[in-house]
């Protein structure tokens, strides 16, 4: 197998990688081309088959640069499919195979709620019944060694009922099965032999091979019950794209930032949970090194919800606590119990339900609220003319004047403002008694108050104060209100980078491949034997080589980082700190533990035991790919809109606004207001804030203090 993260052959002329993000209203193509030619695309997302959305996105782009499908080397794809599938309960019938008396760990989970105070709060069911849930007989030691072998009937008489259940998935979790895979093994083994038509089977030991029980059931189970479904996803995507004419190795992002094999993707489904608002965080962390900044927070806002993640010194946070299927994500650091744990690397997104097609409503005591509901991509808000008749954000802004009154995406969306103007008049402006422009801007405002909880839930929540960090807007939506979220915060200065309504699909072209394995060892740092740590590294980083040899990357291309977890003995999680290359020195783990402890909680507690739980390696293949080439980007819109009269608010008014491309700009300030109109989104600079173009084609903006 090729590898996908390479350049084109020079004798085939110019190669071109293709990034594609679908989201819940626009899926984004990115073509780059080896020279640095880029051409972006954004068409409406085809929820009844994404792949859809995706070859006519592919096939647009092709045809806008002059390029053939044989020119596609190779293609990077964030999807939603499998949040998507628990969202909607719609993954495989699966059942559960797990040791004796450890039925019902999915039942008892954890002694945590997302919401305080509420007695009737009732949690998610597991995603498999009790009667699809069936234990054998055995029993492993916390180190592995079998105390009770695996019981031939027991096991032959759990299979047979998940037969008879009709089950198309499995998920194996024996009791300390992190320790030694044997007995887990030897089930799925039996559970093919028994399903000879085929049966999707996820062991624990394979995809978390890790301490606690809740935890490690719930991440295989999550595995089984999408894996199906995604199996089934990737399939018609490659048909699809064979259909088009393109062939090519095709890789998927994980939810940690790195990118996988469609082939290891479908082994390990979970770790593509969170996908898409992966690729944006990463291409912010990139933004961040190349700019000089040391703390930047993302914030990305599409169409159906908005996305703030925080990246410290380059490097996007990261985090392995998350829970998918429990509503709109705050943290999962903060609020947890209202999901299914997935216990993978994550990059640590915040999520709020606010996008442009959040529906607006007001109650009959004059309530009004913005989202988590959407009209999404069908059939959208109602100013694009295709059936909506519920009041969106988007109808709130055309309305304003922050958006275009007559088309978005270039032209190719036509808009009807008179139709937005008159479900805003009819549902929130008369019932609140407002004119509309003050009716729609409030719509504005208390869209970017649900918003700036998502900033809040990764700074001021952790301890971070949002105006130490640069706040980058992007995606079809966050330009638009980025000055708005910055000022809540008192963010002095937002970055807007080039082609940011598609900038989370380029991101997907300069993420690197990766996999991360885990063992768990459970000793006391002080005082343990380093040669059997070395050990433990020297033979995950013999395996993470293996598979990425697997997955069609040279050997000589992947390189490996050493983590550990520890924690005080006597606490019940870890931190993760990096380790040298070669024999481990344990004492100064140990002592880079406290320091992480200080940084994370404001404390270490120094002299304390500390107990190194799990030993990790991280395998990389780093991405080769052109930086943009700006003299070869598409060439603005010859012409724009003549200025046209924008509301601003109370304070401001309605004020005749300049509409500008991003060429317009130079170095040099220039005043606000301006709106800045693009193929893919439009910026809009307030009355007091400034605006310039920096050396790397990033709209700069100066926020005003006022709130």
């Amino acid at each position: 197998m090729q590898s996908a993260i390479r350049r084109g052959d020079p004798l085939s002329g110019i190669g071109y990688r293709v990034g594609v993000d679908v989201g819940g209203t626009f899926t984004d193509v990115v073509l780059l081309g080896d020279d640095g030619r880029m051409v972006a695309r954004k068409v409406s997302s085809t929820p009844e088959d994404y792949s859809r959305g995706i070859a006519e996105g592919v096939a647009a782009a092709l045809a806008d640069c002059g390029a053939t499908p044989g020119d596609v080397t190779s293609v990077v794809h964030a999807t939603t499919v499998a949040t998507n599938t628990i969202l909607e309960q719609k993954g495989a019938r699966t059942g559960l195979i797990t040791t004796r008396g450890f039925r019902d760990v999915l039942e008892m989970r954890r002694l945590r709620i997302p919401v305080m105070y509420d007695l009737q709060y009732e949690k998610p069911p597991p995603l498999v019944p009790r009667r699809l849930r069936r234990e054998v007989d055995e029993r492993l030691g916390p180190d592995g060694a079998v105390r009770r072998d695996l019981d031939p009937a027991s096991l032959d008489a759990a299979v047979a009922e998940l037969r008879r259940e009709g089950v198309e998935a499995a998920a194996v979790s024996l009791l300390h099965a992190y320790a030694n895979p044997a007995h887990e093994r030897r089930v799925a083994a039996h559970l093919r032999e028994a399903f000879p038509n085929g049966l999707y089977i996820t062991c624990s030991s394979d995809v978390l091979p890790e301490i606690r029980e809740y935890e490690r059931t719930s991440t295989a189970v999550v595995n089984a019950y999408i894996g199906p479904v995604v199996q089934r996803y990737m399939e018609t995507l490659l048909d699809r794209l064979r259909e088009l004419g393109v062939d090519c190795p095709v890789h998927i992002m994980q939810s940690s930032g790195g990118v996988m094999s469609v082939e290891a993707a479908g082994r390990k489904p979970a770790c593509m949970v969170e996908s898409g608002p992966a690729a944006g965080v990463m291409a912010c962390a990139r933004l961040a090194r190349g700019a000089g900044l040391d703390n930047l927070i993302s914030f990305d806002m599409g169409g159906t919800t908005a996305k703030a993640a925080m990246v410290e010194g380059g490097q996007a946070a990261k985090t392995t606590e998350f829970e998918v299927g429990g509503g709109i994500n705050l943290s999962s650091k903060l609020i947890k119990g209202g999901g299914y744990p997935v216990k993978l690397p994550f990059v640590d997104v915040s999520e709020i339900g606010a996008g442009g097609g959040s529906i607006c409503r007001v109650d009959g005591v004059g309530h009004t609220s913005v989202g988590p509901q959407s009209a999404g991509a069908v059939p959208g808000p109602v100013c694009y003319d295709l059936g909506g008749v519920d009041p969106t954000l988007t109808d709130a802004l055309v309305a304003i004047g922050y958006l275009n009154p007559g088309y978005l995406v270039g032209g190719s969306l036509p808009l009807n403002t008179a139709k937005a103007l008159a479900v805003l008049e009819e549902k929130v402006a008369r019932p609140l008694d407002r004119p509309v422009a003050e009716a729609a801007h409030g719509v504005l405002a208390l869209a970017c108050a649900t918003m700036t909880r998502a900033v809040k839930a990764v700074t001021t929540y952790r301890g971070r104060d949002p105006r130490d960090f640069v706040l980058a807007a992007f995606g079809g939506n966050g330009p638009v209100l980025g000055v708005e979220i910055a000022r809540a915060l008192q963010i002095r200065r937002v970055l807007v980078p080039p082609v940011p309504g598609v900038f989370s699909a380029l991101g997907l072209l300069y993420s690197d491949a990766e996999q991360e394995f885990i063992q768990t060892v459970m000793i006391r740092a002080e005082g343990a034997d380093a040669g059997a740590v070395a050990a433990a590294f020297d033979s995950l980083e013999a395996e993470a080589r293996e598979a990425m040899i697997a997955d069609g990357f040279p050997a000589e291309a992947v390189t490996v980082e050493r983590l550990a977890d520890l924690r005080y003995a006597g606490q019940a999680y870890e931190l993760t700190v990096p380790v040298a290359p070669g024999t481990p020195d344990l004492e100064a783990m140990a002592r880079a533990f406290d320091r992480e402890h200080e940084r994370t909680y404001g404390h270490p507690s120094e002299g304390d035991p500390v107990d190194l739980v799990n030993v990790k390696v991280l395998a990389r293949v780093a991405v080769d790919a052109p930086e943009p080439n700006r003299r070869l980007l598409p060439a603005p819109p010859t012409t724009l809109g003549a200025p046209r009269d924008v509301y601003f608010g109370p304070a401001d008014g309605t004020l005749e606004t300049a509409v500008v491309a991003r060429t317009d700009l130079t170095a040099n300030w220039r005043e606000g207001p301006v709106i800045v109109e693009e193929y893919d989104a439009t910026c809009v600079v307030p009355p007091g804030c400034r605006a310039r173009l920096d050396a790397l084609g990033n709209i700069d903006i100066a926020v005003d203090p006022r709130p």
